[in-house]
């Protein structure tokens, strides 16, 4: 049985969108299992979103269902013991480093990099992502670091991007505040 930790819903500042979380868990493990609706590139999209984790926050398996217009879109992620990621069964080169999993759609996914990482003020550290374009279909390798500047701030950087900010979380790890990405409404 999975008891609920907390849940959350966001709006998206960059186009029109939304998205609803929560965060679980068990003897087994964490979960975190949300939907976002948003506009990309035009057309209404719609994907719900699943990741499941060790005890210790270690990725371990993820899903994407739903569609970008008339593109529909399933995904199963899975990273094996020997650290070995794949897509839909296919293994996926070049993410073995990555403990990780982070949908680019989403800020849920961060809360598992911050509890993981398990950070404290003044301490940063980078924590490479097999990182989903779910629009695209890829799993790809994606840097990026974390610095603890408070008990509820983190500056966060994802050079690939050009992307820095100070982001906010709850208590809990979700992000409050993703600057000119997403803003936590509950």
């Amino acid at each position: 049985m999975k008891n609920l930790i907390a849940s959350i819903i966001w709006r998206r500042l960059d186009t029109p969108g939304h998205d609803a979380c929560r965060l679980t868990g068990s003897a087994l493990g964490w979960q975190i299992a949300g939907t976002a609706v948003f506009s990309h590139e035009g057309v209404p999209a719609k994907l719900s979103y699943r990741v499941m984790s060790d005890l210790g926050w270690r990725a371990e398996q993820g899903e994407v269902h739903g569609w970008f217009g008339g593109k529909t879109v399933d995904f199963i992620i899975a990273r094996s013991t020997s650290g070995e990621w794949t897509v839909n069964g296919a293994v996926v080169p070049g993410l073995e480093n990555c403990i990780d999993l982070d949908f680019g759609f989403t800020p849920a996914t961060n809360l598992l990099q911050l509890r993981r990482l398990a950070l404290v003020q003044g301490q940063a550290l980078s924590a490479p992502v097999a990182w989903l374009d779910a629009s695209m279909g890829t799993l790809e390798f994606l840097d990026q670091r974390y610095e603890r500047r408070t008990e509820t701030t983190y500056w966060y950087e994802a050079p690939r991007f050009e992307y820095a900010a100070m982001v906010e979380v709850t208590p809990d790890g979700f992000i409050t505040r993703y600057p000119g990405l997403w803003e936590a409404e509950l």
